[in-house]
């Protein structure tokens, strides 16, 4: 490389060479400068960028022109001329460099605010953009696809508590403690860096304040219990109310509940309160299951009495009504035949009283005995013979005679008899 620089610009010696310092010869066998420094000394640096501009103007202007053996006056002449060149080549490869330094990369998911002397300009999307370089212009480069967290209540943990900000007051006048956290976007990049001084702290401040409206309005238990995620969402829509009315530039994404209890200081005797609202509940539902079990069965026997009192009414009524019908047509018939009615009155009336009675006594006019008819034990006795599937014993001489010697001595009942036949044919 310095071969090439020396053969271009005619130098006769290299960097090492001990002649640097004492000046340089050219080919019109010049004196040789002296630089004022011993022989032993550092390259004079002012000497070195002389002969540097001559060189630079010997190629510049060619063989041709002034020639190089003139006086001392147009040495002069061509030091100031190449000294100018330099300049202007130095001066054009700053600004080319100045120009170059405008240029910036934007990369995905972030936009960049070009400023021109601190005023706002445009914004950059991502990419390779372009923009005057300092102190014209200068751009900030803005993360909007981050997400961000905000905390209050806690710092990094829900143990490290700040009571300032976690403790609020409820609509029935208790206090309780609070710790969530906010996590938000940015949507407008402009607005998040010229609308707000302290971003993060206007943030927690809307979150502070948001979170103690939505808390004011609601009642202890339903903070505490049920009401967890309704909270959190009112809080999430109300901050974002508040920060669109401000133009700070922030989306919120979510508002999570990291703790709802009560202050430590009543800790205790909250969970003795928990409890007893707890032991209530549990007897209310037992109270509640027992009348559950006690309630249907007595409407049900309320049910089947009422029921039953109308079956009885109902057939008494029937019973009633059809005993006058019977009445009326009894009298028709009576009113007819008076005797025939008397003694088919006499017959029902009779067999009413034998259908409940088991034992009978006869009278026998003959001889005035008395004969014991056990309607009981035949009875009983039928009726294990029908059970048993088994005839009834056929019909003996001494029981035919029995028989008959009862009919000689009630003729009315052989009579009534053969009325009952009648009847029913």
């Amino acid at each position: 490389m310095f071969g090439s620089i020396r053969k271009k610009f005619g130098l006769k010696f290299s960097l090492n060479d001990p002649r640097w310092g004492r000046g340089s010869q050219d080919n019109d066998n010049k004196e040789p400068r002296q630089t004022g420094r011993p022989n032993d000394g550092p390259p004079d640096l002012d000497q070195l960028w002389r002969d540097f501009n001559q060189r630079i103007n010997r190629l510049l202007r060619g063989k041709g022109g002034g020639g190089t053996g003139g006086g001392s006056g147009n040495e002069g002449d061509d030091d100031a001329r190449g000294a100018g060149i330099s300049a202007g080549v130095a001066g054009a490869v700053i600004v080319f460099l100045w120009l170059v330094s405008g240029f910036f990369i934007i990369q995905e998911g972030q936009t960049g605010i070009v400023l021109t002397f601190g005023k706002y300009s445009h914004s950059a999307q991502p990419g390779f953009n372009w923009r005057w370089p300092y102190p014209i212009q200068t751009q900030e480069t803005v993360n909007l696809s981050q997400v961000r967290t905000v905390e209050v209540g806690y710092r990094s943990n829900v143990r490290n508590k700040l009571a300032r900000e976690s403790l609020m007051l409820t609509d029935d006048e208790n206090i309780i403690d609070i710790q969530f956290a906010v996590q938000y976007r940015l949507k407008d990049a402009s607005a998040w860096v010229f609308n707000n001084r302290d971003q993060e702290e206007t943030v927690k401040q809307v979150a502070e304040t948001a979170i103690r409206e939505v808390v004011g309005k609601s009642k202890m238990d339903f903070v505490l219990y049920e009401g967890r995620e309704k909270v959190a969402f009112d809080t999430s829509a109300l901050m974002q109310q508040i920060l669109d009315r401000y133009a700070t530039g922030v989306l919120v994404a979510n508002v999570t509940m990291q703790a709802v209890q009560p202050p430590e200081q009543v800790q205790a005797a909250f969970d003795d309160a928990v409890k007893a609202g707890q032991d209530r509940e549990r007897q209310k539902n037992e109270g509640q299951a027992y009348a559950n079990d006690v309630i249907p069965k007595a409407r049900g026997a309320a049910s089947r009495l009422m029921q039953e009192s109308e079956g009885y009414r109902a057939r008494v009524v029937a019973n009633a009504e059809g005993e006058a019908a019977r009445f009326n047509k009894v009298l028709v018939e009576y009113q007819r035949a008076p005797g025939v009615m008397r003694d088919r009155l006499y017959i029902e009336a009779m067999q009413q009283i034998f259908a409940s009675t088991t034992k009978i006594m006869v009278d026998t006019k003959s001889n005035n005995s008395m004969i014991y008819l056990p309607l009981d034990k035949l009875i009983a006795q039928t009726a294990a013979e029908a059970a048993a599937g088994v005839a009834p014993p056929p019909t003996t001489p001494a029981s035919s005679a029995l028989e008959a010697s009862v009919n000689e001595g009630k003729p009315d009942r052989n009579r009534e008899r053969s009325m009952r036949d009648r009847e029913s044919r």
